[in-house]
């Protein structure tokens, strides 16, 4: 999207329109648009990110895990066949991940496969805030934490890119 629309742009799209240009705020969940087109209208751009992280804070500890579940890995097997959606891959790309050594692609797989197997969803961490260094010690890191503290930081996190996406189609 070239130009970014207003937020009264955001207030008259056709409920269709918004669920089409927010269904991926939140990577795969077209869910989250479809339940916030009906919180409008939005008196800012703020409001609207709020009403997006309302919703991620509101659904059950099932919906939480299916939001994660739907995240890729960082550096992982769809990045590498061009199988993420396009802000996924934009994302991977502003943290550097496309550029991984030999050494930093192989700790990154072996610690996203050991995260997943403890937690049983990916690593999620917002990349465009990050680049590879932090991201590798992050992956490490956080493996230490119990279940709910990731399940917690991973929605976290989950919000953050969903704010920063919505900033790329909203103008502040």
């Amino acid at each position: 999207m070239s130009k970014k629309l207003s937020i009264t742009d955001v207030n008259k799209l056709s409920n269709e329109q918004f669920e089409t240009i927010f269904g991926n705020v939140i990577e795969l969940c077209p869910d989250g648009a479809v339940q916030v087109k009906n919180k409008r209208p939005f008196s800012n751009v703020s409001d609207l990110c709020d009403a997006f992280q309302t919703y991620l804070e509101e659904i059950n500890v099932e919906d939480k895990l299916v939001v994660l579940k739907l995240h890729p890995d960082l550096a992982g097997k769809m990045a590498a066949r061009g199988e993420l959606t396009r802000e996924s891959t934009a994302e991977q790309q502003a943290a550097g991940l496309q550029d991984l050594t030999t050494q930093q692609k192989s700790i990154m797989d072996e610690s996203n496969q050991r995260y997943k197997e403890k937690f049983g969803f990916p690593f999620i961490i917002c990349a465009k805030e990050n680049k590879v260094v932090s991201i590798i010690n992050g992956l490490q890191q956080r493996y230490h934490n119990s279940y709910e503290q990731e399940v917690n930081t991973g929605i976290n996190e989950v919000k953050k890119i969903c704010r920063l996406r919505i900033l790329d189609i909203v103008a502040n």
